[in-house]
């Protein structure tokens, strides 16, 4: 017989791990591999200049042995992993502060450590939010505060995640003043999943997907969506310094959907999503500019 798990706040009552601290000399081989990804006619960094907003998750990336992934293609064990039974992960949001951007090229020192731990009951059962806070800092000052929200559940739900008939050429509104269309395909994901050290099959494996998963189709990945995000930003207003920023993820995109990134500009901030025709926000986020 299984055995039915308990409350995901069981599992967790004593999980106190530590902070760790990681350095990594932000080459710039990462940043021209994306800015290529997304078709950039040249690298948008090169040694000495600015990082732009949340290009950081290029770097500071752990590649566990093949043994030590799950079924899913998820590390099985990691020190900020909770110990819940048969774990299934996703990136909810987050928020970052940016005291002074990054510089390519330099050694950089991020401190992780764990924040807020709680569990709340979705429409699926209940599900374990967990925080993860990283503080960057490089030439000993802190540049950088971030917050990464990570929701877990115990199993697989028994309902596939949406039944939506995938449209190839629907399109969204443009709405907004800023616009960046994507139209994200397997090699797009499958390049995105080696930059960031993802290995969850939902990004690359269509069968697991969805015979697995329960999806329509590969699953576009969530900081792919945040980044898309802050590309208007960069692009659109390449003058303003970004000073703080938050994001959320709502529902998911599909391999083969047109999206479109959208922003509008308010003052000393910026709204920002990304739709498809089925959604008018996938994700959200919200920029704060430093003053001019």
């Amino acid at each position: 017989m299984q055995r039915t798990p308990g409350p995901l706040r069981s599992y967790v009552e004593s999980w106190a791990p530590e902070a760790v601290t990681d350095v990594d000399d932000l080459h710039a081989a990462p940043v021209a591999a994306l800015s290529a990804l997304l078709d950039e006619p040249a690298p948008v960094a090169t040694t000495g200049d600015p990082l732009p907003p949340l290009w950081h998750w290029l770097y500071f990336l752990r590649w566990p042995a093949q043994r030590d992934l799950g079924a899913d293609g998820h590390p099985r064990h990691g020190h900020f992993l909770p110990p819940v039974p048969d774990r299934q992960r996703m990136v909810a949001g987050g928020r970052c502060t940016v005291d002074e951007p990054l510089r390519l090229g330099e050694r950089a020192e991020r401190v992780s450590s764990l924040g807020a731990v709680t569990t709340k009951r979705g429409r699926s059962g209940e599900i374990l939010f967990v925080t993860q806070r990283h503080e960057l800092r490089q030439r000993g000052r802190t540049c950088l505060l971030e917050e990464q929200d990570i929701v877990y559940r115990s199993g697989r739900t028994s309902t596939p995640h949406t039944r939506a008939a995938l449209d190839p050429s629907a399109t969204a509104r443009p709405d907004g003043h800023w616009h960046l269309p994507l139209h994200p395909d397997p090699p797009l994901l499958f390049r995105f999943s080696a930059l960031t050290a993802n290995a969850h099959r939902i990004h690359y494996d269509t069968p697991y997907a969805r015979d697995v998963e329960g999806y329509p189709g590969l699953v576009v990945h969530g900081p792919l969506l945040a980044l898309l995000m802050l590309e208007l930003v960069r692009r659109d207003a390449p003058s303003r310094q970004v000073l703080s920023l938050s994001y959320r993820l709502r529902s998911p995109v599909f391999a083969g959907e047109h999206l479109l990134a959208r922003g509008t500009p308010r003052d000393d901030r910026a709204d920002l999503s990304v739709a498809t025709h089925r959604d008018p926000a996938h994700a959200t986020a919200e920029v704060t500019f430093t003053e001019r």
